[in-house]
Order: C-alpha cells, then sequence, then structure tokens
C-alpha cells in the first residue's frame, strides 16, 4: 500500500475520471483547479492585485418630447 502513485494507478485513476466527468468537462476542471491552486498561491504569499475601480456610469440624457399643441375646436360663428 505504500506504492499508492505508481504508473498502472494512474492510468486506471485517470480513466475512471474520464468515464465519470467525460471529455468536455475535464479541461473546464482543469482550468478551475489551476486558477484556484494559483489564488491559494498568492494568498499565501500575501500578495494580492489591487482591485481596479467600478467602472464609471455615463447618466443618460433623456431627450425631452416634443410638445403637442391642444386639439383646437371648432368656433361657432353666428
Amino acid at each position: 500500500m505504500g506504492d499508492l502513485f505508481q504508473p498502472t494507478h494512474l492510468l486506471i485513476l485517470g480513466v475512471v475520471v474520464f468515464l465519470l466527468f467525460g471529455a468536455k468537462r475535464l479541461p473546464e476542471m482543469g482550468k478551475g483547479l489551476g486558477e484556484g491552486l494559483k489564488g491559494f498561491k498568492e494568498g499565501l504569499k500575501g500578495v494580492q492585485d489591487t482591485p481596479a475601480p467600478p467602472p464609471v456610469q455615463q447618466q443618460q440624457a433623456v431627450a425631452p418630447q416634443p410638445v403637442q399643441p391642444a386639439p383646437q375646436q371648432p368656433v361657432e360663428q353666428k
């Protein structure tokens, strides 16, 4: 039991993982694991990126609506 990481054990483990998760999901899992380890290492070193300032939101100017004249009533002539 002391030789747990023999090549045949690793090969069998790789085949089982491939069958469980599929070819499409494995790269996504590897990327997520790599980013997690990178973040963990940076956290241990105390290196933290300064957060970017939030984007400035520009207020959109609302165009004034044209004023429509009131409908004229017909004038009765006597």
